[in-house]
């Protein structure tokens, strides 16, 4: 049966072709209204249409594929109707590549203390100015097509990873009530934009295959493995790949929300993942700790950097780091200059692109 639908998947899917599946991982193409996308590939994350210390020619330069920007902040503002007048998202920033938007469905995770949840939607306290909105799967799937988004994400319940049965069992429950409104509005809509669906579950088998295969049933463009690096360990994160993997279509494009730390990336595609995200190498990189190239990483606060008068890092992706020296970075930490996060940011964002890069060709070669 496996290798039956290995023979089909080029011929079911119009925006997804399997090129090989090898040991290390898949090889792929994702088609999409602004360009084709190689897989397995990582997604930076511009969540208000920016990305902090870094330009968008920046993110050209580093060979980034597309990006993944924020549907419930870009409601607060400046608003999907600002936006979409200014011809979408991608004219809005002047992105041509692909975009994805999250649907807002991780800030009732990460919002828990501002917001209050019913079958129906939500209701979110701004963590602007505390003014209410109302955000439930028909609301975010319109908004996102108001962006313009290529890859749209329907509206789900993320509780963390280590919630009780009983409140991952109504989240489930929720998501795959949200999955059917957000399909049905997204087909209403007749918008050339992707609709993925996100699997959830917590730690539990069951109730991961449960959600996945009737979701599986609804035949979105791609399916989401989300609730996963919010709260649980790295074996059980793995573990939960493990189980849900197997149970996709061959065909559909696999995406892991939130997850970017490298050796995971490497892991995660050797079980079957195409796509993913994470604001991790962003964050770390404003708090000083930079990911070489050579696979090590380093905290260049650390006062033995001080005397360090060589590149930051020589075979870097990213131009400042091969031109600029350890101890001219410290410096410009220790004294909080801003120049400091604009060249750690594209040091750590290159490097992690680059890994998959490297997945990409090693995927090649094992074929």
């Amino acid at each position: 049966m496996e290798e039956l639908r290995k023979t089909k998947s080029s011929t079911l899917c119009r925006v997804f072709e399997l090129l090989c599946t090898t040991d290390d991982g898949r090889r792929g193409r994702l088609t999409t209204r602004h360009g084709i996308i190689e897989t397995p590939f990582f997604l930076p994350v511009a969540t208000a249409g920016a990305m902090r210390g870094l330009s968008l020619g920046d993110l050209h330069d580093l060979q980034a594929q597309a990006l993944l920007s924020n549907t419930y902040h870009l409601h607060l503002h400046p608003g999907e109707d600002v936006i979409a007048a200014a011809g979408g998202l991608h004219g809005f920033i002047n992105w041509q590549k692909p975009i994805l938007t999250d649907s807002g469905g991780y800030q009732i995770f990460s919002l828990r203390g501002l917001r209050k949840i019913t079958d129906r939607s939500v209701e979110f306290r701004s963590h602007t100015d505390g003014k209410k909105h109302i955000l439930g799967p028909q609301e975010a799937t319109q908004i996102q097509h108001q962006l313009g988004s290529d890859i749209v994400m329907c509206f789900d319940e993320c509780p963390p990873s280590t919630a009780s049965r009983r409140e991952i069992e109504k989240a489930v429950d929720r998501t795959l009530q949200w999955a059917k409104i957000c399909k049905e509005t997204h087909e209403k809509l007749s918008a050339p934009s992707l609709l993925f669906g996100i699997i959830q579950g917590g730690l539990h088998a069951d109730l991961r295959k449960k959600c996945a295969e009737e979701l599986i049933a609804l035949d979105f463009d791609g399916y989401a493995i989300g609730g996963l690096a919010v709260g649980e360990n790295e074996d059980e994160m793995l573990g939960v790949l493990r189980e849900v993997t197997p149970l996709l279509p061959v065909e559909k494009p696999r995406y892991l929300m939130g997850v970017g730390v490298r050796h995971q990336l490497q892991a995660c595609v050797a079980l079957g993942i195409d796509m993913f995200d994470c604001v991790l190498p962003m964050r770390i990189a404003r708090h000083g700790t930079i990911l070489l190239s050579n696979g090590s990483e380093m905290r260049i606060t650390n006062a033995e950097f001080k005397h360090a008068h060589e590149p930051i890092d020589e075979h870097s992706p990213s131009d400042l780091s091969r031109t600029h020296l350890k101890s001219y970075l410290h410096h410009l930490f220790r004294v909080h200059e801003r120049y400091a996060e604009a060249i750690a940011c594209k040091q750590n964002l290159g490097v992690t692109l680059k890994t998959m890069q490297n997945l990409r060709a090693s995927i090649e070669m094992r074929k």
